[in-house]
């Protein structure tokens, strides 16, 4: 079976979401032991490391998309790597610990990633 590059495109994201989850986990637990608030920022310059990486990780994939699919794929991931540099930039870790979730957020919802990666994965 041939994957699509929507499908291929959905795969790295739903990835890079698995990735941010276990980044936010160690994060949590961090705080709950050890070296507490410092190893938490570490951890936590990670996920917006990875955030600030993901437009460029993703241009292959983005660029093999059909013409609109891939100008909207491109500008939604800049945007993603747009707000996670600018918190690296200032630092400061609420802003990097509240990168992906909207103001409205409730636990136990997708945040904006997983629903951008669930967005990616129906156009396949």
């Amino acid at each position: 079976m041939k994957t699509t590059p929507a499908a291929a495109l959905a795969d790295f994201l739903d990835a890079q979401v698995a990735k941010v989850r276990d980044i936010e986990t160690r994060a949590q637990a961090a705080l709950k032991g050890g070296d507490g608030q410092r190893e938490y920022e570490d951890i936590i310059r990670e996920k917006a490391t990875l955030l600030a990486d993901i437009a460029d990780d993703a241009k292959p994939l983005v660029d093999a998309l059909p013409g609109e699919r891939a100008a909207e794929a491109a500008e939604r991931l800049e945007q993603f790597s747009m707000n996670a540099q600018n918190s690296l930039r200032i630092g400061s870790v609420f802003y990097m610990s509240a990168l992906l979730y909207p103001d409205d957020y409730q636990k136990g919802q997708p945040n904006n990633l997983e629903r951008f990666a669930a967005e990616v994965r129906a156009w396949a």
